[in-house]
């Protein structure tokens, strides 16, 4: 148990770390441009596929429970509400970054992980360059960018996915549909799916690039620290998730 509890307290201590070192570097010159372009590809683009059908299918599911369960109260008229709170309050930031911390943190922690094992991320110090400003900082930055963009795009495709049900199943017309979506959701709603976005993000990256570069024991440390990394990176998005969400609650009341 007290080896569970120091090794815990050496990872919170070596994030705080890597996230102030990433803090001050992001600030430094060279910016690293080129880098930053790469990884916004790498964590944005490749990720469209898979936050996309996710979204899709969780606003035909929200849609096709709200018109079951409704049913009997006649509340069929409020899936366009329902599926767009849901989706932009909580669903469509959570679920995004569930899947980008599957892909692109396990992508990151592998990656950076065969470079600490294969000694190049200290063939880096030796050449005089900081790894946290070449390795860390260009992925931290690109995650923070992207994951907020994949889940405005989640919650547009999934919102879609809840119009496509209540058009097919209950007749109702696309026009009605965006109407009460657009009525549902306030500034206030919006803003705060994409401040917990940007926090998960930001989560997933120091979490995956510190795993990365502490990973010792050769392949098989690179895969345990792939694993620990989807695990760590999952139940902190869904713990800071409820804290988030209290403190807006708290902020907006």
């Amino acid at each position: 148990m007290a080896g569970v509890v120091k090794e815990t307290l050496d990872d919170l201590g070596g994030l705080g770390f890597l996230a102030w070192d990433s803090l001050r570097y992001s600030l430094s010159r060279p910016l690293g441009f080129g880098l930053l372009v790469e990884q916004l590809f790498q964590i944005g683009v490749m990720s469209l596929s898979i936050t996309s059908i996710v979204a899709l299918f969780t606003g035909l599911v929200i849609s096709v429970q709200t018109a079951y369960s409704l049913s009997s109260y006649g509340g069929q008229l409020f899936i366009g509400d329902l599926v767009a709170l849901s989706l932009v309050r909580e669903l469509g930031p959570v679920l995004t970054s569930l899947m980008v911390a599957g892909r692109v943190g396990a992508g990151i922690t592998a990656e950076l992980g065969s470079m600490a094992v294969t000694e190049q991320v200290d063939a880096i110090r030796a050449l005089g360059a900081n790894p946290i400003k070449k390795l860390v900082v260009p992925r931290l930055l690109a995650t923070v960018i992207m994951v907020p963009l994949l889940v405005v795009l989640a919650n547009i495709i999934g919102i879609f996915g809840g119009m496509v049900t209540a058009a097919v199943e209950l007749g109702q017309s696309p026009d009605f549909y965006v109407r009460r979506v657009i009525g549902a959701l306030s500034i206030a709603d919006v803003a705060s799916g994409l401040i917990k976005s940007a926090v998960f993000a930001a989560i997933i990256a120091l979490i995956a690039c510190h795993r990365g570069l502490t990973v010792k024991g050769g392949a098989a440390g690179v895969g345990s620290a792939t694993t620990r990394t989807v695990v760590a990176a999952s139940i902190s998005i869904l713990v800071s998730d409820f804290f988030i969400t209290k403190f807006l609650l708290w902020l907006l009341a």
